[in-house]
């Protein structure tokens, strides 16, 4: 039985894993590979070129969105299968009509909830409990092909998005064997999405990752965990200028004893954390970029 020829596009940490999985699989040649040498964008990035050179594929790397160039180096490849996992461009008919079995793309959500930018960032920030890592038949919208494998990934609590990351990752790698064996034997299925379920996250800004001590202790929580590494870091501003904050935690023992202070308040410090109150709760900064603590009894 011939091979599944498949070729291969992406940039990104995830893009690297997924691409040592398919290149250890028994049915499979990877035929060729597309990435870039660097992204402003992508806090993850990662370039597939030397994963690909080891292993002896051909390789382009590309700038912008140059989709007939790249349609016809792909078309060269004359793949199976095309998998796109980590890219930041939706892509176009000369490239999604190019290989029998179509364009394999992946989406860390529940689709059809959940569409669109920032999947791991948004989950986290409003404290959702679960997500879905799911593979999906890429059409010209943005998440909205018909599903090819979706399995459930709880959030605990303890999450940030280096450990969700992980168990997404994690997910994925037993998904990519599973459903590249049924691409082979011609036994996979395709589910239609139900567009009336569906939302669409937008893109998020620098503002999104402003931390508002006016807002509770758990909304801050959540929004430090979700732009912790690999992403961005959330900010702060002290004295005119932007402070990441990488990690902290809620003290809900002290809730009680604050009520009538106000948010902001430094309410203790340490060797290197910052204890503070917030519009509701009060919360504990165990890693941050304060060049000098804030003394007690100040405001952020």
């Amino acid at each position: 039985m011939k091979p599944l020829r498949i070729s291969f596009i992406g940039c990104v940490d995830f893009s690297h894993s997924a691409l040592s999985r398919v290149s250890e699989l028994q049915r499979t040649e990877v035929v060729g590979v597309v990435t870039r040498k660097s992204s402003k964008f992508n806090s993850d990035f990662c370039s597939l070129e030397s994963l690909a050179k080891k292993n002896g594929v051909p390789c382009i790397s590309v700038a912008g969105n140059k989709q007939r160039e790249l349609a016809t180096w792909l078309q060269d490849q004359h793949p199976d299968a095309i998998y796109c996992f980590g890219w930041s461009y939706l892509l176009g008919p000369e490239i999604l009509n190019i290989a029998p079995l179509g364009v394999i793309g992946y989406h860390p959500a529940f689709l059809p909830q959940n569409r669109g930018r920032h999947p791991i960032v948004w989950a986290l920030a409003l404290g959702l409990s679960k997500t879905a890592s799911t593979f999906l038949f890429m059409d010209e919208t943005a998440d909205g092909g018909d599903i090819l494998s979706q399995v459930e990934v709880s959030i605990s609590n303890e999450d940030d998005a280096g450990t969700l990351y992980k168990k997404l990752t994690e997910t994925a790698l037993e998904q990519i064997g599973n459903f590249t064996e049924a691409l082979c034997a011609n036994t996979y299925k395709r589910i239609p999405q139900d567009p009336s379920r569906a939302n669409s996250w937008r893109k998020r800004g620098l503002a999104d990752g402003q931390i508002d001590w006016r807002m509770s202790a758990k909304s801050i929580y959540n929004l430090v965990r979700a732009l912790t590494r690999p992403y961005v870091g959330a900010h702060c501003l002290y004295h005119g200028r932007a402070v990441k904050i990488w990690q902290a935690r809620m003290i809900s023992a002290l809730s009680g004893e604050v009520e009538n202070l106000e948010p902001g308040k430094i309410l203790r410090t340490g060797t290197s954390t910052i204890v503070i109150k917030c519009g509701e709760g009060v919360l504990e900064l165990l890693e941050h970029e304060f060049s000098e603590l804030p003394q007690e009894g100040s405001y952020l």
